[in-house]
């Protein structure tokens, strides 16, 4: 008979702990528990798991932490899900730099398509700054032209940037969940040389349909916030020039993905850093709604069982002025 799987849970609330010990145990898994970061340390030292469940805003030793330690030690093999309230964009890209076991075909994809950009118009900057993770492909290319690069992964593009100026900033990611875009583009442009290159790539409106089509089955009369608002690439134009940048240009692009499971969806989505980044996200799905949104998401299967889920592309593009305004 096949042992049950081995879950170790890390949560310093006991509730919370308790609960989904008891959930994973009524699953048919075998599930430990710790408090805290030292605990889970000793338990893994000691023990084998399948999987590692960490909640990373825990007192002492966050979980962000923990997981960096075990990416490290003889459990660095062991898949890992984090488990947070938090919406910032430093907590997002910092889970996907510890390596969370994350997809990352989105971001992968947005960086690929920049070096193709910046090798259509043989800009060869001489001090680059790339923003957001899945860069690495990228500062090898810019390096490889000589240029000086910055990687500042979790620098939030909503506040003044430092360092600069820089002949060329690339954002990967971030700008869909910023409170203020039009501000946002402005620091950009203001940390640009004269004459400086700008090019921004994110998750744009027209995205997940299928997610969205079955979050409104699942609360179809009051149904709540689950995703933040998105940008329509219809109003990127205008929002470039209210920032002042030059020859601006904006175009899409789409991915499809074809998912067996509504569930394996949101992992991806989790796994990117794309998860709800809402500062007050609403209380999750309860049995019976996620159960109508199963039901939904699979009711749109093709005959393989699996649904094509599309996200939208959306890469701006432009300039500091040669006047440096």
């Amino acid at each position: 008979m096949k042992e049950p799987a081995h879950i170790l849970i890390v949560d310093d609330d006991d509730r919370i702990r308790d609960l989904t010990k008891r959930f994973l145990t009524l699953k048919g898994f075998r599930v430990s528990g710790a408090a805290d970061a030292a605990s889970a340390r000793r338990l893994m030292d000691n023990l084998a798991f399948d999987l590692a469940i960490l909640d990373i805003m825990m007192p002492g030793e966050d979980g962000l932490s923990l997981l960096a330690g075990i990416r490290k030690g003889p459990s660095r093999e062991t898949p890992v899900m984090l488990l947070t309230a938090r919406g910032q964009t430093s907590d997002r890209i910092e889970g996907l730099r510890s390596g969370a076991d994350a997809a990352r075909f989105l971001l992968d994809d947005m960086a690929e398509d920049m070096i193709d950009r910046l090798s259509f118009v043989r800009q060869t900057p001489a001090r680059a700054l790339l923003i957001g993770a899945s860069s690495e492909a990228l500062a090898a290319h810019l390096r490889a032209g000589g240029a000086e690069v910055t990687v500042a992964e979790t620098a939030n593009p909503a506040e003044p940037l430092a360092g600069g100026p820089f002949d060329f900033i690339g954002v990967l990611g971030q700008l869909d969940a910023v409170n203020d875009l039009p501000g946002a583009l402005i620091h950009l442009r203001s940390a640009l040389t004269p004459g400086g290159l700008a090019i921004a790539s994110f998750i744009g409106g027209q995205s997940l349909p299928m997610l969205r089509a079955a979050m409104m089955a699942a609360e179809p009369d009051r149904p709540a916030a689950r995703l933040h608002p998105m940008v329509d690439a219809r109003a990127a134009p205008g929002l470039l020039q209210r920032a002042g940048w030059k020859d601006p240009v904006v175009d899409t692009h789409s991915l499809a993905v074809r998912y067996s499971s509504l569930d394996r969806l949101v992992s991806d989505l989790r796994d990117q850093g794309l998860g709800n980044a809402l500062a007050k996200p609403a209380a999750p799905l309860g049995k019976d709604a996620l159960a109508r949104a199963r039901a939904a998401f699979a009711a749109r299967a093709e005959a393989d069982g699996k649904v094509t889920e599309s996200f939208e592309i959306v890469t701006l593009t432009g300039r500091r002025s040669l006047a440096g305004t």
